[in-house]
């Protein structure tokens, strides 16, 4: 029997991780966390998942670090045969959930899907995913309607010196970046 309970799609849905897989014998999963810190996650008691039939609920009773990932236990669920159903996935939040940012802070998921334009006009395109490198991030930039060429940019993510202006009703990223380079 499904214990996962039918529920209305979260107003802002934000992927935050993936249950992975099954873990011993009383019900517990393997997770996949996208959080930086990858314990982020288990701050999020209520998570969402898209199935086939919809949108379903399901709270966490218990999560741990094991190893170099991620188990946790979910409520209602005891044994590895009910936690099936779930595996392979993805868990969302409710943006809306999220912590507020210090002004000139912005999460991930705000900054892709931005236009990315030059400070002379140029349109690049849009930033379809950011990269953490270890010196900074850099946003994977890919081409859209309207852009100057079809090529792929990876501009890093440096304020003040390549990012000069992040407009979110716009919906729009001022770079001080060469189109041809």
């Amino acid at each position: 029997m499904s214990k996962l309970k039918q529920a209305a799609a979260p107003e802002q849905a934000l992927v935050v991780g993936r249950i992975t897989s099954v873990y011993g014998v009383k019900g517990w999963v393997k997770l996949y966390s996208h959080t930086e810190p990858m314990q982020g996650i288990f701050d999020y008691p209520r998570w969402w998942l898209k199935t086939p039939s919809g949108w379903k609920v399901v709270e966490f009773s218990q999560g741990r670090l094991q190893g170099r990932g991620l188990v946790a236990s979910v409520k209602g669920y005891t044994d590895r045969d009910q936690v099936k159903e779930i595996c392979g996935l993805d868990i969302y939040i409710d943006a809306k959930e999220l912590p507020a940012l210090e002004d000139g802070d912005y999460y991930w998921s705000q900054l892709e899907g931005l236009r990315v334009m030059t400070k002379e006009g140029v349109l690049l395109g849009k930033v379809s995913q950011l990269m953490e490198t270890g010196a900074n991030d850099v946003i994977v930039v890919r081409a859209c309607e309207g852009s100057f060429d079809r090529e792929e940019r990876l501009i890093p993510y440096v304020p003040d010196t390549y990012v000069l202006k992040i407009d979110l009703e716009q919906q729009l990223m001022e770079v001080d970046w060469d189109p041809e380079f």
